[in-house]
Parts: C-alpha cells; sequence; structure tokens
C-alpha cells in the first residue's frame, strides 16, 4: 500500500552539526584502531629512493621555518587513510604555505632522489593520499588563501589547501556555490579534489571537474612551476595541459592554485526522500525525474537498505519515517523560482505515486530538515568503518545494471562467516555506484573473493573500475580492466616526462 507523501518544514529540529566537527570526531575514532602496514598487507618493494638524513631534515627547518612535524607520534594520523586501509611510516610531514615553497621542497627532492607524498585533506578511498613506505609528506593545509572571488564572472581563484566547505560558504556571500558537494566536505581540500577529479553529489547537474575547472598551476618533480591559471571560460588555444593534472592524483605534478567556475547559489531547494520495493521500481522513478523535472534535477542518489542501516544502527541517525524499505531515493531540485519548482515536484510525486512506484516518501524544504536527511547519506563512510574493516569500492556500471553487482556479490560472499554486509549506494544520476564489503577485520581470503572478480565483471559491462575516487594505491595492476594497452603506455610516457626520476607519489596511479 502506498502512503501519502507528505511535507516536512519541522523534522529534525535539533540543529545540525557542522561538517568539521564530525568528520574531526570521526577521524579521531579511526586513529584507535591502527591498521598494519601497508608494506606488510600488500606485496609492495621499496622504490630506489634516499633514505631520510639529518642534512635533508635541516633544509627543510631552514625552509620551511619550522613548519615541519618529524616526531613519529605526531605523523601517525598523517600516515593513515581515514578508511584504515593503508598505512605508511614517514617521520617527516612537511607544510608549505606558498607554490615558490613547494618548488623548492620538490627540486631539492628531486636532485635527492627522495620520494613525496602530496597530501590534502587525507580523505581520500584509495591509499593515494598517505605514503606507501616513508615518503616526505607535502601536506597543503596551510595553503588556504582565496585570492578572488568573481560575483560578474563566477569565478574562484585560491590555493589548493582550501577546503571545500570553506569555499562553499564564503561563495554563499556572493550569490555563488562550489560545483561540488562531498560527504568529505569538512576536510577535504579543492587541490585534492581536483587532482583526483572527484564527482560528489551535484555532478548529474553540474557536471565533473573537467568542465568547471578553468585553469590550475602545478609545480612538476624538478621543482618547474607551471602557470596554467587561466580565468577565461574559452581558451582554445593548443593543447589543454590542464586536463593532465585533472585526476593525475600528484604523479605529474603537485597542483597549487585553482580557478574554478561557480554557479549561483540556488533560490529554491527542495528534498524528496522517497522508500521504493525495488530496483526495478528505482530505475522507473529515475526515468520520472528526469522527465518531470528537468532543468532543476540537482541530485539522485540511492541507498539500499542494509547500507541505511549503517547510518540508523551503527551512527543513530533518524530515518524520516519509521519503516524499512528495501531501497531509498535522495532527488534534489535547484532552482530560481519556488513556485515553478514546486510545480514541477507536484506533477512528479503526484505522477509516481499514481503508478504505485514509491511505498512511503518525504518532501523536505526546510535547510535544516534537508541538511539532517543528506547526514543519512553524507555520513555513510563514516558509518560503515564502525563495521569493524570496509573493502570499498567505487565503479560506474551502465544505469540498467547498476545495482547488479551486489547480489552477485552477496551470493559469492555467502559463505564466508566474518563478513556483516554486502551493499550498495551511490549517484545513481550519474551510474556512479559505492559498493563495499563490511567485515570485522581485514582478511586475505575476502579480499581475494572480491578481487579482481569485481573490476573482471565491471569490464563486462564496460563499466569503470574507479568512477570518481581515483586509483591511488589500490587499483594500479587492475587498471588494464578499464584503459586499452596503447592508453597505459602514453600514461608511462607523460609519468616518465614531467617526473623522470619517479619521486612523485610513487606505487601509485600507473601499473608496476
Amino acid at each position: 500500500m502506498i502512503r501519502c507523501l507528505r511535507i516536512s518544514t519541522t523534522m529534525f529540529a535539533k540543529k545540525s552539526i557542522p561538517g568539521t566537527i564530525l568528520f574531526k570526531r570521526y577521524f579521531d575514532r579511526c586513529l584507535s584502531n591502527i591498521p598494519e602496514l601497508t608494506k606488510n598487507r600488500y606485496p609492495v618493494n621499496r622504490g630506489d629512493y634516499a633514505i631520510l638524513n639529518d642534512n635533508h631534515v635541516q633544509f627543510f627547518k631552514n625552509l620551511l621555518d619550522n613548519r615541519i612535524i618529524t616526531d613519529p607520534d605526531e605523523c601517525e594520523s598523517y600516515n593513515i587513510d581515514w578508511i584504515k586501509n593503508v598505512r605508511g611510516y614517514s617521520t617527516c610531514v612537511l607544510k608549505p604555505k606558498t607554490t615558490e615553497e613547494v618548488s623548492k621542497i620538490l627540486a631539492f627532492c628531486n636532485e635527492n632522489r627522495i620520494a613525496v607524498c602530496p597530501q590534502g585533506g587525507n580523505t581520500g578511498l584509495v591509499g593515494g593520499s598517505v605514503p606507501v613506505f616513508d615518503e616526505v609528506i607535502l601536506n597543503t593545509s596551510l595553503m588556504r588563501t582565496i585570492y578572488n572571488i568573481n560575483g560578474t564572472s563566477g569565478v574562484l581563484i585560491c590555493q589548493a589547501g582550501c577546503v571545500l566547505e570553506d569555499l562553499d560558504n564564503a561563495l554563499a556571500e556572493h550569490g555563488l556555490m562550489m560545483p561540488l558537494d562531498l560527504g568529505a566536505k569538512g576536510l577535504c581540500h579543492i587541490g585534492g579534489n581536483v587532482a583526483t577529479n572527484a564527482g560528489g553529489l551535484r555532478l548529474l547537474r553540474y557536471g565533473n571537474l573537467h568542465g568547471s575547472v578553468l585553469g590550475v598551476e602545478a609545480v612538476k618533480a624538478d621543482g618547474q612551476i607551471i602557470d596554467l591559471l587561466s580565468a577565461l571560460k574559452k581558451d582554445n588555444t593548443g593543447f589543454h595541459l590542464k586536463h593532465l593534472f585533472i585526476g593525475s592524483e600528484g604523479v605529474l605534478g603537485i597542483i597549487t592554485k585553482v580557478a574554478i567556475q561557480c554557479p549561483p547559489k540556488p533560490l529554491a531547494i527542495n528534498l524528496a526522500f522517497l522508500g521504493l520495493p525495488s530496483f526495478k521500481h528505482v530505475l522507473k522513478v529515475l526515468k520520472q525525474a528526469k522527465r518531470d523535472l528537468g532543468e532543476i534535477l540537482a541530485s539522485c542518489e540511492l541507498i539500499d537498505q542494509s547500507t541505511m542501516r549503517v547510518s540508523t544502527e551503527n551512527l543513530k541517525l533518524r530515518l524520516p519515517f519509521p519503516e524499512e524499505y528495501p531501497f531509498y531515493m535522495l532527488i534534489e531540485s535547484h532552482g530560481s523560482n519556488t513556485v515553478h519548482d514546486e510545480e514541477k515536484l507536484t506533477v512528479f510525486l503526484e505522477e509516481i505515486m499514481k503508478n504505485e512506484l514509491i511505498l512511503n516518501g518525504i518532501l523536505a524544504k526546510a535547510p535544516s530538515t534537508i541538511r539532517k536527511i543528506w547526514e543519512l547519506r553524507e555520513r555513510l563512510t563514516e558509518g560503515f568503518v564502525l563495521d569493524g574493516y570496509v573493502f570499498k569500492y567505487d565503479i560506474s556500471l551502465p544505469i540498467e545494471n547498476f545495482y547488479s553487482l551486489v547480489p552477485v556479490m552477496q551470493e559469492r560472499l555467502s559463505g564466508l562467516k566474518d563478513v556483516i554486509r554486502v551493499s550498495g549506494y551511490g549517484h545513481l544520476g550519474d551510474g556512479n555506484i559505492h559498493f563495499q564489503v563490511s567485515c570485522r577485520e581485514f582478511s586475505q581470503e575476502i579480499l581475494q573473493k572480491i578481487e579482481p572478480f569485481v573490476y573482471e565483471y565491471t569490464s563486462k559491462l564496460r563499466g569503470s573500475i574507479s568512477a570518481e575516487h581515483g586509483i591511488g594505491f589500490r587499483k594500479p595492476k587492475y587498471v588494464h580492466y578499464s584503459k586499452s594497452p596503447e592508453s597505459i603506455v602514453i600514461m608511462k610516457q607523460l609519468k616518465t616526462l614531467f617526473d623522470p626520476k619517479g619521486i612523485l607519489n610513487p606505487y601509485k596511479v600507473l601499473p608496476p
């Protein structure tokens, strides 16, 4: 039986906790359960790089005026990724403030063959932002200058270490917003977002960063500064070199500044939270949303029942309605005219109720209510870690096959007693599913059951083994499932051209 869709402006009256505080609490919990070293967990050999000595450290101290961490205990949090997947053992964290300092650091490291791990907010999910061994960590957290926000053109120019949520808040004063929104927005850096080509919740409406980023400034391994910081929407002069750095994960150079096109902040925002009986119904609702909502459709997210329990049981968050359903959808609209948008939403909701596509739903318009509902989705990664250990995969599949991997893997892993849940959620609107297997602790047996099967399955459907999280440390040997041999050769040639000594983020992105 279909329940009446409710309009809510008062639900979740309790004040929402800022994202920065939530992620700080979460990361502190991560450090209480430290994973084993990457070199012990995975088969990888240290490259032919220098061992850091006192002369190296003294150079960094003189250059950075002691903005350097060398105490092993203080370095610990910089060595661990936030889902406790990998851990390095670097004893040197550098915190430059300027592009010139980054340039001098890299020139010195290149000359002395010292491996460098670029690091932003360290919210990556594929082991790309922490050392594998003892690489020097170049952390951008002090590079937080906003140079300009142009309210007319909508162009933002800033340093790479600016936190995504801080940029969104600064843009709001000019009637603008960031074109991407991530669950980790309270900690992640825009430089890291660009370096990994982060997608997020708004990609359906605002596109990916290859379209939004107008220019970058980057530093090559030898210290050479590459100024590609165009603020023009159209600049058709030769090769678009900026695209080499977008999604390159720091293996070609370190991004230090970004120019990004920012859309106007919507004047009308609405969020529908729906309960559905099957994935077949989900696809029909998606098709209806695209047709009825058109230009105001901003986000379309899917969460299965097992995943939703991570939020309700592990994080103690509350659903908008008491009943549980096999699937949930979050559909958000962004527009400039409240009356116009509500008319579109009314037509859409009446249609899906008339056709019995949903079992329950709520329409939220109050900002506080919308924030609380989005917490159910945005804090999922935090909640999964509380299961114990999570094998997390970020893949793109054809829309009709979006959820197909989950039941296949549930059957494949059914006999393993340490598995807690096999589930999926993600960006239904662009075909990007986050598939994960929770277990009590890391298990080689479970890993071997999942990999490479998950990538073989994805490849057979002509999907992508990495939709938005990148390749990092965990996926280089599986790149061939998505890239042709010719493409991989060209990628390696570019690496050699930009970083002939291989000091930038070694062991990442490219197959060994």
